[in-house]
């Protein structure tokens, strides 16, 4: 889509969510969608294959396992672009020929968190040569099929100031720019709610800046992930600081399977808002939950039009009103949108 005119290229990617949301029977008035500038994804899953002519890292192209060889990018950040030629040199002496492994990259202010799945075992020698292969990257940590082969830094990233150290593999938004759009819009539709359930939480994008003013419960499957955001908070609010200069107010976290066991009605009535953020299967089953709940406020945050679209229609159904849907093009020339929405309880 690099190629289609830039009003053509919005058109088409507000007009996706127009018709997700018209086949689910929404109405809904969709805005522009907010863009992201280029060079700013700051995660990237890369392929890696020994072939004849040399070590290639890259995308797949489309339908195939054919790995292009990554020599141009508009889309990732200046910093993980000049990453893969480093890469490239440092690592094809390892790769015998047609072996491939797969590196998972996120750029942090620490430096680089990396993580191969690779079929090999580590072992000291392997540990020995990637570091010395490696060291001088800006990589802080590398790991290998879950075991830490370095770490010279301690990943971090900051939510509105609140630094959370980032397990390995940890969720991001893609990128910062996209990010500080979904946070802006989450926070105008909890307004002053004090009390928030953040679910599908992560590693805190939303919960933390919204602990700021009201006390959060952060609901999470991924235990690391959970963890991360308890420590961060933790800090926060045993600072002392005042809320305006740093400290939190309370959050606490649960380690659940919402997909398998969202929250009941008894578990959501004490809440003024409920934030969603789930993977791009959406959230049915805490969406059929809510539609019978009295949350007042729901924000939902969602990287698929059409499971949105199937959980707004049960919102609406159960009696919320929705508001203006707003995509933000995050993942640049690509069929990908994420959006966020706010609805609201029905006064009786």
């Amino acid at each position: 889509m690099q190629d289609v005119p830039p009003a053509d290229y919005t058109a088409g990617k507000r007009a996706a969510v127009q018709h997700a949301l018209m086949q689910a029977g929404v109405g809904a008035e969709v805005e522009a969608p907010v863009q992201v500038p280029p060079h700013s994804r700051r995660r990237a899953v890369f392929k890696i294959k020994a072939l004849p002519e040399g070590l290639h890292i890259g995308f797949h192209a489309a339908r195939t396992h054919t790995i292009v060889d990554m020599h141009q990018c508009e889309v990732l950040t200046p910093g993980l672009f000049a990453l893969v030629g480093a890469l490239r040199r440092a690592l094809e002496p390892l790769f015998g020929a047609g072996e491939a492994a797969e590196l998972h990259v996120t750029e942090t202010p620490a430096g680089f968190d990396a993580a191969f799945r690779w079929k090999r075992t580590l072992t000291s020698a392997l540990a020995a040569e990637l570091s010395a292969r490696l060291s001088g990257l800006g990589i802080a940590r590398l790991v290998l099929n879950g075991e830490t082969v370095f770490e010279t830094a301690a990943p971090a990233i900051a939510f509105d100031g609140i630094a959370v150290k980032l397990p390995p593999g940890a969720f991001l938004q893609s990128t910062a720019e996209g990010e500080a759009a979904l946070l802006a819009r989450v926070r105008k539709a909890v307004g002053k709610s004090k009390t928030v359930a953040d679910l599908f939480a992560g590693v805190g994008t939303f919960s933390l800046p919204l602990a700021r003013k009201a006390r959060v419960h952060a609901v999470e499957q991924d235990a690391p992930a959970l963890a991360a955001l308890a420590a961060a908070a933790r800090v926060s609010f045993s600072s002392g600081a005042p809320i305006s200069a740093g400290g939190l107010k309370p959050v606490t976290t649960e380690a659940r399977d919402l997909f398998r066991l969202p929250l009941t009605l008894p578990e959501l009535a004490p809440y003024d808002a409920v934030v969603l953020d789930p993977p791009r299967a959406g959230a049915e089953a805490q969406a059929r939950l809510l539609a019978k709940s009295k949350v007042p406020v729901i924000a939902y945050v969602s990287c698929d039009a059409a499971s949105f679209a199937r959980d707004a229609a049960i919102l609406l159904a159960g009696g919320y009103v929705i508001g203006p849907v707003t995509p933000v093009d995050q993942f640049l020339w690509s069929s990908h949108i994420e959006l966020v929405a706010a609805f609201t309880r029905k006064k009786a």
